[in-house]
């Protein structure tokens, strides 16, 4: 039995982890000195390696994850989400006294730090879709969490809320937006879904108009895509990707005909560019990681040609353009290789 013993302290021990040690009598009480004198005042004697441990939360956790077949009070959900807790109090008590102590961190405000915010956001997801190991997507989400707390901070100084009203917010904002879930509504699909979260935002939390509250600041194909949501949202869509695919040629057409005319060619790109996002779009596709994954792949492909051109004695960066195309066809060939 693992039993937790709270956030830590002699004084905060929960009434329940108290029966049910004094129900044993010995436990191996891994806390500090004050937990353990109060335990003993109470009845339980520590004996190291006994049937019975008793830890603060994070600990308790720690070892529960590691031996899934133990028996743990209170029950694992509850347990998971004590540690949880713990942990991030933790952490916003270092954010508080990294913003009192540290020169860099007093120096920032809600606009210096939300840079910081979108890279952390954009190596998550590059971890993630690249499909690295376990440890290093963990360790970015804990920068990304960090940029969630210091702002909510931040906005605490401001006087406009903290980090318990960002949780109960965002707490409210989910269940009032599932009410498939967390009430009595029936939905078919994730697509129902969607168009339920979109009416609910409209009719119930009073947002106005068909393209409320996209942020501008998005990168613009995240920007476009959420401009043809927000349309889809209100039944101005494709029926699917193979409907919306004509549009991309004709756009193309378009441009051929803006270039050749040396006139309007940024607005025919952009139209091109438009209609690629609307098909990926259809097809789930994210078209900032699309496009962000596809110029990862060429650089490693013009690297590698780079690297078979030294091999051969040449440097690829005296080549003419057909030399060179013909190394990185090379690159290109090895690399697919290598990914079968």
């Amino acid at each position: 039995m693992i039993v937790a013993t709270g956030p830590g302290g002699a004084d905060m021990l929960p009434a329940g982890a108290v029966r049910v040690l004094l129900a044993t009598g010995v436990a191996d009480v891994r806390a500090d000195e004050g937990v353990r004198d109060a335990l003993t005042a109470l009845g339980v004697d520590h004996r190291p390696g006994a049937a019975t441990i008793a830890c603060d939360d994070r600990a308790a956790w720690r070892l529960a994850a590691a031996d899934p077949g133990c028996a743990t009070w209170p029950e694992r959900p509850l347990l998971e989400a004590r540690a949880a807790a713990a942990a991030v109090s933790d952490l916003w008590e270092v954010t508080l006294r990294l913003r009192l102590d540290c020169p860099w961190d007093r120096e920032q405000t809600i606009a210096s730090i939300v840079p910081h915010t979108i890279e952390e956001a954009y190596e998550v997801a590059d971890k993630a879709l690249a499909g690295v190991g376990g440890a290093e997507l963990v360790d970015e989400l804990g920068d990304l969490l960090f940029q969630t707390v210091f702002l909510a901070m931040l906005v605490r100084e401001d006087g406009e809320g903290d980090l318990v009203t960002v949780a109960d917010g965002i707490v409210a904002k989910l269940i009032r937006r599932h009410p498939h879930v967390f009430g009595d509504a029936v939905v078919t699909g994730s697509g129902d879904v969607l168009l339920r979260w979109e009416q609910i935002k409209r009719d119930v939390e009073g947002r106005a108009g068909i393209f409320h509250d996209i942020p501008a600041a998005l990168p613009g194909l995240l920007f476009a895509r959420k401009v043809q949501r927000r349309a889809a949202a209100v039944g101005f869509d494709f029926a699917d990707h193979r409907a919306a695919w004509p549009a991309i040629d004709e756009e193309v057409g378009e441009l051929a005909r803006a270039i050749d005319a040396g006139a309007g060619v940024a607005q025919e790109a952009g139209d091109v560019l438009f209609a690629t996002v609307n098909v990926l779009r259809l097809l789930d596709v994210d078209p900032e990681l699309a496009v962000r994954a596809a110029a990862t792949r060429f650089r490693g492909r013009v690297e590698e040609a780079e690297v078979i051109a030294g091999v051969a004695g040449v440097d690829f960066r005296t080549l003419g353009l057909s030399e060179q195309d013909g190394y990185y066809r090379q690159a290109k060939a090895s690399r697919k290789a290598r990914e079968r």
